[in-house]
């Protein structure tokens, strides 16, 4: 257990906020030098591989070295039985059991090739994701078995994740003076009764194999105006639709459209499917049966959908609570680390 602790406070100490990986990824590939062959520690751009293909069946651990940006974080701490530091959580405990996992001899020398998946930028744009050059790269890793994302997980397995859709949605009018509105149409408040319906819209349930994911609609941006005393002519938002793992990115596109029909103007900004949810590989019951965590649905958008595009089954499993990510004072209970680790070396092993 220690061991763990003092591993994820060292990452912790070293800044990795997205864009600024190149650092701990040159620590994450000296320090498993010792364990694992050069030919087995491939560097893609700030992403780093570690392990190899040679004829087991084949299990990634996959983990982002990035945070997002410090909030006033001070240097890692111990408080309680808690770990506190940037990233501590999201996810420098997961990079830390990663690790351990990969220099552990009898996960070496077991029954499966584990191969580390160290990558960057996750916390950014997602076209600037660092695992979809190593996918590209590396077409071997399409072969695995399974994937283990280490992203928090409340102590849970969580399956599958929703995909999402942003899209700009437009209501245009007629700009005026403000003293004469009638000489116009004001774009905000036509926008009025769609937003308030929208306002009033519930989380639609859909259930797969026992868990339930939520679709849900959000206004996450507004912009309109020109000044003060000027009737808007055009109101822009952005709709952000997180749909569940029945659908496909078109059919999200076109449950979207449906949605925005009283809009004057709707275009797709961006899109990321959903992530398969896989209850029933062998390997994830086995996971479920050494771990004793309890399944669950994965509500946010997650790479186990990136990996599911490339027919690799993932699912999300690692210390900490996902309410814990981004804070400003992020932490780590400690006897998560712990959990997590003991439960992948018996899978591994």
């Amino acid at each position: 257990m220690s061991d763990l602790v003092e591993t994820t406070s060292w990452l912790v100490g070293i800044p990795s906020v997205t864009g600024d990986e190149a650092a701990i990824a040159a620590a994450v590939a000296e320090r498993l030098a010792v364990t694992h062959s050069p030919e087995e520690i491939v560097k893609v751009g700030k992403s780093v591989v570690v392990g190899r293909r040679s004829g087991r069946p084949m299990i990634l651990l996959v983990g982002h070295l990035d945070t997002v940006p410090s909030q006033g974080a001070p240097p890692p701490f111990m408080k309680g039985d808690r770990l506190y530091g940037l990233g501590a959580c999201d996810m420098k405990g997961g990079l830390a059991v990663m690790l351990h996992l990969l220099e552990h001899p009898a996960v070496i020398d077991g029954p499966y090739d584990v191969v580390g998946v160290f990558y960057d930028a996750e916390e950014g744009p997602s076209a600037d994701n660092g695992l979809e050059p190593v996918l590209d790269q590396l077409d071997w890793l399409s072969t695995a078995e399974l994937a283990i994302v280490l992203e928090p997980s409340d102590s849970e397995i969580q399956l599958g994740c929703n995909g999402v859709v942003n899209a700009a949605v437009e209501f245009h009018g007629k700009s005026s003076h403000s003293a004469r509105p009638w000489w116009g149409e004001n774009a905000v408040t036509k926008a009025g009764e769609w937003l308030a319906g929208l306002h009033r819209r519930q989380p639609v349930p859909v259930h797969i194999d026992g868990l339930e994911y939520r679709e849900v609609m959000s206004v996450t941006m507004a912009s309109g105006g020109i000044a003060r005393n000027i009737i808007p002519d055009r109101f822009t938002l952005n709709l952000n639709y997180r749909f569940s793992p029945l659908r496909t990115v078109d059919e999200a596109i076109r449950e979207l459209m449906t949605v925005c029909g009283d809009a004057d103007a709707v275009s797709v900004t961006d899109s990321a499917p959903a992530g398969p949810v896989g209850k029933d590989h062998p390997l994830v019951g086995r996971l479920h049966g050494v771990s004793g965590a309890a399944f669950a649905a994965k509500q946010g958008w997650t790479d186990v959908a990136r990996l599911g595009v490339r027919g690799v089954l993932g699912v999300n499993f690692g210390p900490g609570e996902t309410s814990q990510a981004h804070q400003a004072d992020e932490s780590l209970r400690i006897a998560d680390l712990a959990e997590s680790y003991e439960a992948l070396v018996e899978l591994l092993t």
